[in-house]
């Protein structure tokens, strides 16, 4: 079910490490050539074009593309209680962990009466993108919101595909996690559309709309399909985005201590997610991934979406890849780049020091992937394709700007104008210093 790659007694380069993992066929790239239309359709045509997407993506044309408040209320109302005290417990640990991420505000008196200040200051407005495809998602209702909320953030807008089930509105799980934070501000909007709605703003076509259906964001953020991760990337640049958060990976780092069961249980439970996702298996023991085939091949015709979890782990993302050794195998790693990254080894946390990329790292057999996705505490929203190399999981930081504020006054300017001047000359452009000499110094 799942393919082999040998790499034992092959020296390869970074670069030819890159080449050789596995990835997706259809990636990114391939994907903005589709959802570019869908984009410029949304600019123009606004609330027209999210409903007739709405119809021919998800099967149902919204309504009420804005959610009512009844709608929100009805939800929350209806919600199981054993479910909402999950939802709660989930929100708690990751409001703590992130309000221990808000960045300080800080003043350097770099000389005397010269000083420069540094303030963050959260974005006006953001969009808060939570999937219903598949499988649906209050677990990022919670870690969208969280973050953005404890970053100050004074604006929040959520968007979800509609449901058919739902008279076309999304997931009620999903509308109660809404109401549970505080947010009243919900779409019944889906992928790429819904990215676009948020980059542009909407203008309503019909009376429940209002002129404006949606104003216009600062910052996307959310994660999605491979669609959705190609929209984030076409409207970067009118809008900040968190990372192109595609279809889900994970990567096992492991030796001979760890259990095979586990280890395979763990690559079934991101497999579930989509097709296209990825799961990968990196040791330097033949007894190890021989077992770890044995039990996939099991706990896959055991699960609920066996289709769906073969056509994951027998695509050309996922692999039992074999190394001669542990220093091996976290070059591989390293080279991966894996949204989420288990270390199933001996002395596990020293060994996850020495990882330089990956979205989130999970140290140990109880710290599996799907604490993270719940209740560690963490985000859960974390690059994927490779990006974890320059980019990082959904935070505060996500949400906040810093802004250098210099104050100088008349002898700690006299102190440097000559020096400014200088430079100034340097490079022709004079009235830079005529700048400076314009003020008497």
């Amino acid at each position: 079910m799942i393919t082999r790659l040998d790499l034992r007694g092959r020296a390869l380069s970074a670069r030819d490490l890159l080449t050789v993992l596995p990835r997706p066929e259809l990636g990114v790239e391939d994907a903005t050539h589709l959802v570019a239309p869908i984009l410029e359709a949304v600019r123009v045509e606004g609330a027209a074009a999210l409903r007739s997407y709405g119809e021919k993506f998800d099967g149902v044309r919204p309504e009420h593309l804005r959610v009512p408040a009844a709608a929100m209320q009805a939800a929350l109302d209806a919600l199981e209680p054993a479910l909402r005290s999950a939802l709660e417990e989930s929100i708690s640990r990751v409001r703590t962990v992130h309000a221990a991420q808000r960045p300080a505000d800080f003043v350097v008196e770099v000389a005397p009466g010269a000083t420069v200040r540094q303030r963050w200051i959260p974005v006006r407005r953001v969009g808060l993108y939570a999937p219903g495809g598949l499988a649906v998602y209050p677990s990022s209702v919670i870690m969208n919101v969280v973050a953005a909320q404890e970053a100050g953030v004074g604006g929040l807008a959520v968007a979800s595909p509609p449901q058919a089930s739902n008279g076309g509105l999304p997931n009620p799980t999903i509308l109660a996690a809404c109401a549970l934070l505080g947010v009243d501000e919900v779409y019944a909007v889906g992928g790429a559309q819904a990215v676009a709605m948020f980059a542009y703003g909407a203008l309503g076509s019909e009376p429940q709309d209002g002129d404006h259906l949606c104003d216009p964001v600062d910052v996307v953020t959310g994660p999605g399909n491979v669609f959705v991760a190609a929209a984030k990337r076409l409207v970067r640049g009118v809008v900040g985005i968190d990372s192109e958060a595609g279809p889900t990976e994970i990567a096992v780092l492991a030796d001979d201590t760890a259990d095979p069961d586990h280890v395979a249980a763990d690559l079934l439970s991101q497999a579930e997610h989509d097709p296209l996702a990825a799961s990968v298996l990196v040791t330097d023991s033949l007894a190890l991934a021989d077992a770890v085939e044995g039990r996939v091949t099991a706990r896959a015709a055991a699960t609920k979406h066996v289709e769906r979890v073969r056509t994951a782990l027998g695509g050309p993302q996922s692999a039992i890849v074999l190394v001669d050794d542990l220093a091996q195998g976290l070059a591989v790693v390293n080279a991966y780049g894996a949204e989420h990254l288990e270390i199933q080894t001996r002395d596990a946390a020293q060994v996850a020091d020495q990882v330089t990329s990956a979205g989130a790292i999970f140290v140990g057999p109880y710290s599996p992937v799907p604490l993270g996705d719940y209740m560690a505490g963490s985000n859960h929203v974390l690059p994927t394709g490779g990006c974890a190399h320059f980019s990082s999981g959904l935070g505060v930081h996500t949400y906040v700007r810093a802004v250098q504020v210099i104050e100088y006054d008349q002898p700690a300017l006299a102190v440097i104008a000559d020096q400014i001047v200088a430079f100034a000359d340097a490079e022709d452009l004079p009235a830079h210093g005529e700048a400076i000499r314009a003020r008497g110094v």
